[in-house]
């Protein structure tokens, strides 16, 4: 192959220092979560629209299809990647933002998001989905945007809003559950936009929410070490659950990353370390458990069975017994988001801005890296 030719009389040292910072600004930013957009009409037909919160605080959305069409990359050549166009990106948060989730189903569906700024923001799926201005979106207004209280100290100063670090929904009855960075859970009214419920008894910030609408429960994970089942309309504390008291669970850690909880609302996965346990919430007594070479940062469930992913280049798919099932390569280094489609298509996402598109058969679709600001 014949070396590019560089015409030294047309060199600008301003515009290539830029693109150099760039580069190693894109190669730094992380994609925290994605969540598939939904499908009108068929849900179970091939996911299309995938949304990204990132590091920078921007909130995007990608066509799967563009992606496939431009032939972008594949999970080996990670450093190659182009970045991809968004349809929508925003500023959504100051601070990076770190999770997204869908309130409700279809066009009339709500995207919210939150982050380090302590706000949960919410905009009309519908808008952002007709938005005919390609990458663009920094005027469209949240139609919700919660903040976190702050506390009261000594001489009535006022602590710095705690961050938000994930997020559940309840449709059934209006609520939205926030993990928040100073210990507390909270359920907000998405009608009034005010607290319902505050859940106090961990002594440390949460890391992940999840909501058993069937029981009227949430379940919490804290970097105390401790997992904590609450009933929604006491707020208080139902069941403490302490993977690391485990003795077979060796290589947990004394903080809980991620949880997950099945579609009966019957058995939790739980991520602590380079360990993943499985609970049966009805003895709440742990089942099988799982060790990994690397540390898990994000768990769900495949009906009955359990993907997981990490600081290594690997999503892992156990089964209820805690066996090996495949570990597939993935893109980023290190992955903090593994979503999955009701079509059986999964996205792994994480350092690097990277997101890694792979099929129900475990092929890699394409792999893209996401723009910044």
């Amino acid at each position: 192959m014949a070396a590019a030719i560089m015409d030294c009389t047309n060199w600008d040292e301003d515009v290539y220092r830029d693109s150099i910072l760039q580069h190693r600004e894109t190669l730094c930013r992380t994609v925290f979560r994605t969540a598939f957009a939904p499908n009108p009409g068929n849900s179970n037909s091939n996911p299309d629209v995938i949304v990204t919160a990132c590091s920078d605080g921007s909130i995007a959305s990608y066509s799967i299809s563009s992606c496939l069409g431009l032939g972008f990359g594949n999970a080996r050549a990670a450093h190659n990647l182009l970045v991809a166009e968004p349809n929508f990106l925003i500023q959504g948060h100051e601070g990076p933002a770190y999770d997204v989730k869908f309130y409700g189903h279809g066009e009339d569906s709500l995207l919210l998001s939150c982050g380090d700024d302590g706000r949960i923001r919410g905009w009309k799926w519908k808008e952002i989905a007709d938005f005919d201005m390609p990458g663009q979106g920094g005027n469209m207004q949240p139609v919700i945007d919660l903040v976190n209280p702050q506390h009261k100290g000594p001489w009535s100063a006022l602590s710095p809003i705690p961050e938000n670090n994930a997020v559940a929904v309840d449709t059934q009855n209006g609520s939205i559950f926030a993990a928040a960075g100073d210990s507390c859970a909270y359920c907000w009214d998405l009608e009034k936009s005010k607290i319902k419920t505050v859940f106090r008894g961990h002594s440390d910030y949460l890391h992940c929410i999840v909501a058993q609408s069937s029981h009227s429960q949430i379940i919490t994970g804290s970097e105390d070490g401790t997992i904590r089942i609450w009933d929604c309309k006491s707020g208080k504390c139902v069941e403490r659950i302490n993977p690391g008291k485990e003795k077979s669970l060796k290589d947990a850690s004394p903080y809980i990353s991620c949880i997950a909880l099945d579609d009966s609302d019957s058995w939790l996965a739980c991520g602590s370390g380079r360990s993943l346990s499985l609970w049966n919430l009805l003895a709440c007594e742990c089942v099988s458990r799982m060790s990994t070479n690397a540390s898990v940062q994000d768990v769900l469930f495949d009906n009955n069975q359990i993907l997981a992913v990490g600081t290594e280049p690997v999503v892992s798919r156990f089964d209820m017994n805690g066996d090996t099932i495949s570990k597939i390569q993935c893109a980023p280094q290190s992955s903090f988001s593994v979503s999955l489609h009701s079509s059986g298509v999964v996205a792994v996402a994480g350092y690097g801005a990277l997101v890694d598109i792979i099929s129900q058969f475990g092929s890699h679709l394409c792999t893209f890296r996401c723009r910044g600001l």
